[in-house]
């Protein structure tokens, strides 16, 4: 039987409260946020981390629940939202139903984040109110089809969910389009902000400029695949070119995640431009 090592820690990031969850097994570790401003919660974090982050969630005076998306690590405590709070959870119109019923995921993804207990959600609409705020909820799809990201017109502060992450982003999940991320990320350059908060690096203060970095960085990547791609390489061979170290989730994760995804979109991309 595996044993989760977990710690939580809080932060205050300008007026948001930023809960950082940590999970480790055999020395694999992840961390995860949420963040609580102006009587709104956004994401919960994992099921995995419930006493740590339901110790967090007790503190606050939560009105709403905002979800950037419908995975584990973001929903695993809405239904203890749900049960202890009474309050109105919002989703992507596409996930309501799927959050009714108990979340399936592979074994990895339960040992790191545990379930996620089925809740009872509402969709958003095109904008939020809170307290002293509207909110616009932006469709930001990539890392998943139902995400979300929420920018405060009040403060100038974006929530990117799982929509940033890092710059240089080397492996991503089956289900994840790099094309729409990459669409997403220069949607949210339309929106005048500053600062992002990320629900695995949490507070970025340069979040716009690391957001550039990494249109960047992916626009780059796509010129290198589209090159290797013309002159007939295959995506094993391209993999290999643009990623040529394995790195440990891979194999973990029964190739769920896996660079090959990031160069699969964009070979995909290239053949249906060819066709129009």
């Amino acid at each position: 039987m595996f044993k989760r090592e977990k710690s939580i820690e809080i932060q205050q990031n300008r007026d948001v409260r930023c809960a950082h969850g940590k999970v480790a097994i055999q020395g694999i570790g992840m961390s995860v946020y949420s963040f609580f401003v102006d009587g709104l919660l956004i994401d919960t974090g994992s099921y995995s981390l419930s006493q740590e982050f339901q110790s967090f969630f007790k503190e606050l005076s939560i009105e709403q629940l905002a979800l950037t998306h419908s995975h584990e690590d973001h929903a695993g405590n809405a239904a203890w939202i749900q049960q202890h709070k009474n309050v109105p959870i919002y989703i992507h119109r596409d996930s309501v139903s799927l959050c009714a019923e108990d979340g399936e995921y592979p074994l990895y993804r339960q040992a790191l984040w545990g379930e996620r207990p089925a809740f009872v959600a509402q969709s958003f609409g095109d904008t939020l109110q809170t307290n002293s705020a509207i909110w616009d909820v932006i469709e930001t799809p990539g890392h998943t089809t139902d995400h979300l990201s929420f920018y405060n017109r009040e403060t100038g502060a974006m929530f990117t969910g799982d929509l940033f992450i890092q710059t240089k982003t080397k492996v991503v999940l089956d289900e994840e389009n790099i094309v729409h991320t990459l669409a997403s990320l220069k949607k949210l350059l339309n929106y005048d902000f500053e600062v992002i908060y990320c629900c695995h690096a949490g507070f970025i203060e340069d979040g716009r400029t690391k957001i550039k970095e990494k249109i960047t960085y992916l626009e780059e990547m796509e010129g290198a695949v589209k090159q290797l791609f013309n002159k007939g390489y295959s995506v094993e061979e391209i993999t290999k070119a643009i990623f040529p170290r394995d790195y440990p989730i891979t194999k973990a994760s029964g190739e769920q995640w896996s660079s090959k995804h990031i160069i699969t979109a964009f070979i995909n991309q290239f053949k249906q431009e060819s066709l129009t």
